[in-house]
């Protein structure tokens, strides 16, 4: 059951959201309070039964998901509640559009008394905040060209606003409820994951935004002028008429070309400086179709743009297989039962120790495993093991501790088995039971580890340490998942 897969597999936003919380609570709660290794074992089973024994690795992983997360939501509800607290609401990026025609529409102080001063906001105000964003935007461009831009304060803010209700507490503590630090580990690892997504919604949502905004405030300006008569003019205390034309030619230059008029020249500016005034008419019809043409149709055609990154950004969030979660639960999907041969050199495995050694194998083989103890090899009989060719489950080399490491001699006894089983996993385990049990000196144990690793790394392998007698079985399957990678990694 040796699977090779370096390969990252792409999942929809709600798939990826419940293989997120779900790979929280199992790789947290090592203890299994919350949910035990029959859960893990009923789950792989179940999503199996369902999609079938032909299906791909992402539908499995997205079935299991499912169903386990159900039966959490039966005896964690917290959790459940929480996770779907962090599922996108649509209705957040409605409202804020909404929002935004309706403070656009608003600004109805556009002038004392109808008075529209053509040097004041909300237009120009408007037009140079779009500018500078648009100024920004190519700047990140060109700074972040080919990364992923990290989302500014307000971007942020809507996707807050957008995946969650309530807070959710982000800082792993050790000792705490499992419940708590799951859900500390799903809100870092989802908000990981999600913020490429999250970042082009937001940019989606205030895009459109800022057009809806705009478009109130066309709407309100025409709305206004049908009900009263407003009068356009100007007034400065630093600026004579044709430097105020000047900068009234830049600013509405886009409006002008696009209705086909000339912006009038300095006289006429002379003519409308305050106190005096003409028909706004003119000027409203210039200040929508500058708005049109520097907010509306850039933003909508910028929407557009972050809807379809943000279309392909859900459709595609990266699993990658290569995961010692994903590779332990592929292991009992792939393979079925494991049928582990354990081969131990120089001692006998004592019975009641087999049990221990079951469950840490189970841990990381998908929780559905088979030993064969094979008899112990004795000394001077390193060539004698003999392993089933045609298998291909992980074999188990198991060393006690309490022997030194030698090449001639250990070293001889794993050639053996890789060449009698080529293209099988070899995991090396070193029992440390009875090493502890004579010698209860931490630094004696470090020592003895130093020369089993050292010895291991000459054979292009990693040792997995055990107590067998009394088994950390969280640190001992985290060391067999980085045993699997490592010997995938070098074959």
């Amino acid at each position: 059951m040796m699977l090779h897969a370096t390969t990252t597999i792409t999942m929809d936003e709600t798939a990826a959201l419940e293989i997120t919380a779900v790979r929280a609570v199992e790789t947290v709660d090592g203890a299994r309070t919350l949910w035990s290794d029959a859960d893990r074992a009923w789950a792989s089973r179940a999503a199996a039964e369902t999609v079938g024994e032909s299906a791909a690795s992402a539908t499995f992983i997205a079935r299991r998901a499912r169903l386990a997360l159900e039966r959490l939501s039966e005896r964690a509800k917290g959790f459940s509640r929480a996770v779907l607290a962090w599922r996108w609401r649509p209705w957040v990026g409605a409202t804020i559009v909404a929002g935004a025609f309706i403070a656009g529409f608003a600004i109805d102080r556009i002038g004392d008394a109808q008075r529209i001063n053509i040097l004041a906001p909300p237009v120009l105000a408007l037009l140079a905040w779009n500018l500078a964003v648009y100024a920004a935007l190519a700047v990140g461009l060109v700074v972040d060209y080919g990364e992923a831009a990290a989302m500014g304060p307000l971007r942020r803010a809507v996707a807050w606003l957008g995946s969650r209700v309530r807070a959710v507490p982000g800082t792993l503590r050790e000792g705490a409820d499992p419940l708590q630090n799951a859900l500390a580990t799903f809100a870092h690892d989802w908000t990981l994951l999600a913020a490429p997504l999250y970042a082009a919604r937001a940019a989606r949502i205030l895009h459109l935004a800022a057009a809806a905004m705009a478009a109130g405030v066309i709407v309100g300006l025409y709305a206004r002028g049908i009900a009263f008569e407003y009068r356009a003019t100007w007034e400065s205390t630093f600026l004579d008429p044709a430097t105020v034309r000047s900068i009234v030619a830049v600013a509405y230059f886009p409006g002008a070309l696009l209705a086909g008029v000339p912006v009038p020249d300095a006289t006429h500016f002379a003519a409308i400086h305050a106190p005096s005034s003409e028909n706004a008419a003119f000027w409203l019809h210039l200040m929508a179709a500058t708005l049109a043409v520097v907010v509306i149709a850039p933003r909508l055609l910028l929407a557009i743009a972050a809807g379809i990154q943000e279309r392909l950004r859900a459709t595609r969030i990266p699993v990658v297989l290569a995961d010692p979660y994903f590779q332990r639960m592929l292991r009992g999907f792939h393979g079925g039962r494991a049928h582990v041969e354990v081969l131990s050199y120089s001692f006998s495995v004592p019975a009641d120790t087999l049990t221990t050694l079951e469950a840490i194998l189970a841990r990381s083989l998908g929780g559905n495993v088979a030993l064969t103890i094979a008899p112990p090899v004795q000394y001077g009989d390193e060539e004698a093991p003999q392993v089933r060719a045609s298998d291909t489950d992980p074999v188990v080399a198991l060393f006690n501790m309490t022997a030194t490491p030698e090449r001639e001699a250990h070293g001889a006894f794993l050639a053996s088995i890789a060449r009698s089983a080529p293209a099988r996993h070899l995991l090396v385990i070193v029992d440390e039971s009875a090493f502890r049990a004579r010698l209860d000196d931490p630094a004696r144990l470090d020592e003895r580890r130093r020369l089993w690793r050292d010895f291991c790394a000459g054979q292009r392998l990693t040792p997995v340490f055990v107590n067998l007698t009394a088994p950390d079985l969280a640190a001992a399957e985290a060391a067999l998942d980085a045993a699997f990678a490592d010997t995938s990694r070098r074959a």
